[in-house]
């Protein structure tokens, strides 16, 4: 299923030579864009029955009356039907793993790719405009391109491409959220901005007056998206194949660093349980695709390379299981699709009878003679058991061949078995039925597991119950997280955290060259040293005032030097400089926000019932992108700055995971916003 894009760099209509990213076409039909535009009508849904439920329950509650209490009742069963329907729609939409397979797949085991997070579409345009003007004193409408830039990267991060270029965009707008929470979310009021975020196995909205939800939603669907990129890669070549695991890789660090930063998620599948498990998935899915490498150019039929394999196939099959024990586990099971935890469970049988097999093969197929070496062949075999049958030891069953024949016979039935195993679970789940190349597959290798169990079945013998040792897990090539760069973001005097008076003009006349104070800082300059009986603090200047102005020159991203330069060559009629001074701030208030917790038939906050902004005008805002909200903070020094340009150190426009990006600031504390 490939995207259908729009252009990664479509010039915007008014001719300007800027460049602005775009999402996918969401209007696309490719087999993921359908998907997301299934889950986003069942989110739509799910929040219409919810509200319809409050709205029973709150007159149940109220009224006294046993008809109407009836008819309550009556109505509640109906909307909870309803709900478990559309839950039931949602689970199938989140077992639909053909859609982002690789469409020459056919020879590998399907893998799990999470989808990506909804959300409502929010309109800054108003309320940063009137901020703007009210705390920075500036005219907001002079930023009315840079704000619809924002919200227009905002709405594209809503349908990224499945590749590196989705990844970036996401990452941009992510490395956004820290500068624009300094700027505009003050913690001594609200904004009045609302994000609206869907989980991703429930369907239920949480809603927040914070950045804190809307960065860990953008950090979900990058993992999401690297989970879908790794299974779309390749994986008949090596070149896939490790495109596939770092994929996978990178989708466990990103969830990994949600799940330490933002401790007190209030969506479910965003919760420490959850993305626990998740990243379990993510790292199992990596092992596996490891595996495949290793296996890719073909096994020699060997005793030490059947040996290392079955090693290699039992640590695989060990971190299916710990990922399926995290499935069943209370509340995860309860939302968990079960099409994910029966997967679990084929692939944990499936690859420990792979493990059987091989060494029932390296006994069965090789005989000890006298030019291998039998200490290291002892030495390999002590390696792969925990424990022997009794009475038995290494040396005894490398060189009886009666004893490799029995214990290897012992490992080819547990193969089958458990072959066996994987094709009962398999046929449990009608998802999973859908999967014609995972039928394929179980089928094949039990019918070799088979066929090599009848090359030595001998009518004659009495039948044997040995049982097979279990076989030690080992790898040589453990999955890791990878973690993304991570810099400290930009810090900036002008802030919403800080208040600040309205600038006032103060004339300068210097007294022999003398201006009566000095400057330091870097941007903006701070007075300092003023002499309290010179003409400058006479006309009102203070000690640690901040200059925004020199004359008619910006100067609120200059240096000393440079204002410096602006100040000494003042002649005897002076000249007139704009100050701002910090005023003390108000004990920050307790931010109220709107969260989702715990049991999902009574888990949705009201506030998120009640706040509906699909009747607002979405085109009511100017869209012009005379200039990409990307430069935002990027801007020249020689052109005209504002309170609003954010330093930054990316000056390529492009955040990629092996060079140091602004995507995760280590500036600030994520946790405490919860």
């Amino acid at each position: 299923m490939t995207d259908t894009l729009l252009p990664n760099g479509v010039k915007d209509s008014g001719g300007d030579s800027n460049y602005f990213t775009k999402g996918c076409n969401p209007f696309a039909q490719t087999g993921r864009s359908k998907l997301q535009n299934q889950r986003a009508s069942l989110n739509q849904q799910i929040i219409k029955q919810m509200r319809m439920r409050a709205g029973a329950e709150n007159l149940l509650r109220a009224t006294s009356n046993n008809k109407v209490k009836e008819m309550v009742l009556l109505e509640l069963s109906y909307v909870n039907s309803n709900l478990q329907l559309l839950m039931g729609e949602l689970e199938g939409l989140n077992s639909s793993v053909e859609v982002y397979q690789n469409t020459q797949e056919t020879a590998n085991i399907p893998l799990i790719a999470l989808g990506l997070k909804e959300t409502k579409e929010v309109d800054f345009s108003t309320l940063f405009k009137d901020f703007i003007l009210e705390h920075y004193s500036e005219d907001g409408n002079s930023y009315e391109d840079e704000i619809a830039d924002l919200m227009d990267l905002r709405q594209a991060c809503r349908t990224p491409s499945r590749n590196e270029a989705g990844v970036d965009l996401l990452a941009k707008y992510f490395s956004h959220l820290p500068l624009m929470e300094g700027r505009f979310f003050s913690p001594n009021r609200q904004t009045g901005i609302f994000f609206t975020w869907y989980d991703s196995f429930t369907g239920v909205p949480v809603c927040q007056q914070n950045l804190s939800l809307e960065k860990a939603s953008i950090l979900f669907n990058m993992a999401a998206l690297y989970s879908q990129i790794g299974t779309r890669s390749d994986r008949q070549t090596v070149v896939g194949l490790e495109k596939a695991t770092s994929s996978f890789q990178k989708a466990a660090g990103l969830l990994n660093h949600l799940k330490e930063t933002f401790t007190h998620t209030p969506s479910y599948d965003m919760s420490p349980a959850m993305l626990s498990m998740l990243i379990r998935m993510m790292l199992a899915q990596a092992q596996e695709c490891l595996f495949e490498k290793t296996a890719l150019p073909g096994i020699r039929n060997q005793f030490y390379s059947l040996m290392k394999m079955a090693q290699e196939a039992a640590k695989v099959a060990e971190i299916y299981d710990q990922v399926h024990q995290s499935m069943i586990q209370t509340p995860i099971k309860d939302n968990v699709p079960f099409f994910w935890s029966t997967m679990s469970q084929v692939k944990t049988n499936h690859y420990r009878s792979m493990a059987h097999y091989f060494v029932a093969s390296a006994l069965l197929d090789h005989q000890l003679d006298s030019s291998d070496d039998e200490d290291q062949q002892e030495k390999t075999l002590s390696q792969v058991y925990d424990r022997l049958p009794e009475g038995d030891s290494p040396l005894d069953i490398l060189k009886s061949k009666d004893e490799r024949e029995r214990i290897g016979k012992a490992h080819i039935r547990r193969a089958i078995l458990g072959h066996e195993e994987a094709l009962r679970i398999y046929a449990l789940c009608h998802h999973l039925n859908k999967l014609d190349a995972l039928q394929d597959i179980l089928k094949a290798s039990h019918q070799r597991s088979l066929n090599k169990y009848s090359e030595h079945e001998n009518e004659e013998e009495f039948t044997d119950y040995t049982e097979a040792p279990d076989i030690i897990s080992k790898t040589e090539h453990k999955a890791e997280m990878e973690f993304p760069a991570t810099t400290k973001g930009p810090l900036s005097v002008f802030s919403a955290k800080q208040r600040w008076t309205a600038p006032q003009t103060i004339q300068l006349h210097p007294e022999d060259r003398d201006l009566g104070f000095t400057l330091k800082g870097e941007t903006p300059v701070q007075v300092v040293s003023l002499d309290p009986l010179c003409p400058a603090a006479a006309k009102g200047l203070k000690e640690g005032d901040y200059i925004v102005a020199v004359g008619d020159t910006d100067c609120k991203w200059m240096g000393v030097s440079e204002v410096m330069r602006l100040l000494k060559d003042v002649n005897e009629e002076g000249i007139d400089i704009q100050v701002v001074s910090m005023m003390d701030s108000n004990p920050p208030m307790p931010t109220k926000s709107a969260t989702f917790c715990g049991n999902l038939p009574k888990t949705y906050s009201m506030i998120c019932l009640a706040y509906d902004d699909d009747n607002k005008n979405p085109k009511s805002r100017k869209v012009t992108k005379k200039s990409s909200f990307i430069s935002w903070g990027l801007k020249n020094k020689l052109k005209s700055a504002s309170t609003l340009s954010l330093p930054t150190a990316d000056h390529s426009g492009a955040l990629p995971w092996n060079k140091p990006c602004p995507t995760f600031p280590s500036s600030y504390n994520d946790s405490a916003l919860y």
